[in-house]
């Protein structure tokens, strides 16, 4: 296990900078996620890791190795890096079976052929395919080979384990499978782990921390709960899960503290628990996520009032589409004493959860 370290890394592609500035630092037997939407960068950093690019600024080390300074003019070729790596595609020979897949990496290391194959024998039974050792590449399943190509990252033991994406070919219950199969497997390993996807149900999954990223640079690192209960940003939070928006003002009560004023809402206020300094009148985004609201058939009072608009049982829960004043907003709640579309409720908004960003 060897642990990384990413400094003020930059690439460009033609005059499109994709990658800028990047820093980071994964620890050794650490699973991080490079989370973010198409286009942000995350691809291109991991192949300037793995070597598969060459970047105009900033270095890259692997343990105490340097392995890449344009600065220093230092770059490692790819095989070189004691690194492993899965591609979206898989990118198994075709005309190989599933033994020789595996094998490939360690005959093109010389590594003798006495020890092949105990070696291929122990990756195929780390991914639970040791019985199909003689399939064709061709006649595996899409889950199938993905776990070959693991396996094949696998088998000589890298530094360094590195996922493209890896599960985006596969259907929906088995991609949910193999989250939790992954994440035994790189705990059990214990290999230094950097994973790429653009889901965020993966990152939640699968990491020890999560790095956001947009538009080439790093929006914020921090473990799953942090990145999505304390976001750093509204790039973050919108992301990261559904959320709601209502533009508001800020108002400073005669005891001092903060409310927001929300005039598309009947006047409607709400305490505000943020310790920056806003002035007075300053229009803000409210943002909260659609479980931090409870819906209560109206008993009194004419603050938060709202209409069902839409109810859309989804088996574990019931999502509610809620006319608030001019605007909507969604709301999740159980599937118990379920709301009516065209009933008038009171909006609950756990304060708490309320995140304040400058308009």
């Amino acid at each position: 296990m060897k642990s990384i370290r990413v400094e003020d890394v930059t690439k460009y592609y033609g005059l499109v900078k994709a990658v800028d500035r990047v820093s980071f630092d994964v620890e050794a037997g650490e699973m991080v996620t490079l989370l973010g939407p198409s286009g942000c960068g995350k691809t291109t950093t991991l192949r300037l890791i793995a070597g598969l690019e060459q970047p105009v600024g900033g270095s890259i080390w692997v343990g105490d190795r340097l392995v890449s300074s344009a600065e220093r003019g230092v770059f490692v070729a790819p095989e070189k890096r004691g690194m492993g790596m899965v591609f979206q595609s898989y990118a198994l020979w075709p005309h190989m079976t599933v033994y020789e897949n595996v094998a490939y990496p360690l005959k093109r290391r010389k590594v003798p052929a006495k020890e092949i194959p105990d070696r291929v024998a122990n990756a195929l039974r780390l991914v639970d395919m040791s019985e199909f050792h003689a399939r064709p590449a061709p006649l595996l399943s899409g889950g199938q080979a993905q776990r070959v190509a693991l396996a094949r990252a696998l088998v000589f033991n890298p530094d360094v384990l590195l996922l493209d994406e890896p599960l985006s070919n596969l259907d929906a219950r088995l991609r949910e499978e193999m989250r939790f199969g992954l994440r035994a497997l790189q705990a059990r390993v214990g290999v230094t782990t950097i994973f790429v996807t653009h889901d965020q149900a993966e990152a939640m999954v699968l990491s020890d921390r999560t790095i956001v990223m947009s538009t080439g640079r790093v929006e914020q690192v921090g473990t799953p709960d942090e990145v999505y209960e304390r976001p750093a940003s509204r790039f973050v939070m919108d992301f990261l899960g559904q959320v709601n928006h209502l533009p508001a003002h800020v108002r400073h009560a005669a005891d001092g503290s903060l409310r927001a004023s929300i005039a598309d809402a009947g006047g409607a206020t709400l305490p505000l628990n943020d310790d920056r300094t806003w002035q007075d009148g300053e229009p803000v985004v409210l943002a909260f996520r659609p479980h931090d609201v409870s819906l209560q058939p109206v008993i009194g009072g004419t603050d938060w009032l709202g209409t069902v608009e839409t109810v859309a049982y989804m088996g574990t829960h019931v999502e509610y589409l809620v006319q608030l004043g001019t605007k909507q907003i969604r709301v999740v709640g159980p599937c118990t004493d379920r709301l009516t579309a065209g009933m008038t409720a009171r909006c609950d908004i756990s304060t708490g959860a309320v995140r304040v960003w400058p308009a």
